[in-house]
């Protein structure tokens, strides 16, 4: 995991208010992303998580979908992007997330009752994303979460914490002092 840890070391870090944040390839979309890091995650990625009789991989877009695809042409398993669009299919479920940056409405289409999913994203946060994914493919629709995974946690607490979803990831970090500080070089899981 040379590559994504060295990446995120190298990070640049802004000011958002008392925030800071780290800018990286995976997250963000810049600086670019080398093949290497997008092939070392996705390796990795089917190493940890439970892949065996997964019908779809979940991913919400807008920064899922690269790795989300990188996996889904990796292991054949087709890919669902929870959009931020409405387009009015017939069996789009709506969910609500809020998130600490902001609350928004995303929109699920192609999973149904019984579908066995992996849900994917780049970053663990505050938990609100994948909370409300998580609870509407359970709740809403009746999938079956196989497993949950994200590339990178940023450590502390997020509305996870105390619910039965596990979220393995694959590096855990903080930001100290302006710097990425990794505080967990295999992740969670």
């Amino acid at each position: 995991m040379d590559q994504l840890r060295q990446s995120l070391l190298d990070a640049p870090i802004i000011e958002k208010g008392e925030y800071q944040y780290f800018v990286h390839p995976i997250s963000d979309g810049v600086p670019m992303l080398e093949p290497e890091l997008l092939r070392e995650i996705v390796i990795r990625m089917i190493r940890k998580a439970d892949l065996e009789n997964v019908d779809k991989i979940v991913t919400p877009a807008a920064m899922g979908i690269h790795i989300s695809t990188a996996l889904s042409l990796m292991t054949d398993i087709p890919l669902v992007v929870i959009r931020k669009r409405q387009y009015g299919l017939d069996g789009e479920v709506p969910l609500f997330q809020e998130t600490g940056y902001g609350e928004s409405e995303m929109y699920i289409n192609d999973v149904e009752a019984g579908d066995r999913v992996l849900v994917l994203d780049d970053v663990l946060s505050t938990g609100g994303t994948m909370k409300a994914i998580l609870d509407a493919l359970t709740s809403e629709i009746g999938a079956e979460v196989v497993d949950v995974i994200a590339v990178i946690k940023k450590a502390g607490e997020n509305e996870l914490d105390g619910t039965e979803y596990n979220v393995k990831t694959l590096i855990n970090v903080t930001v100290e002092d302006g710097e990425v500080v990794v505080v967990d070089e295999h992740g969670d899981g």
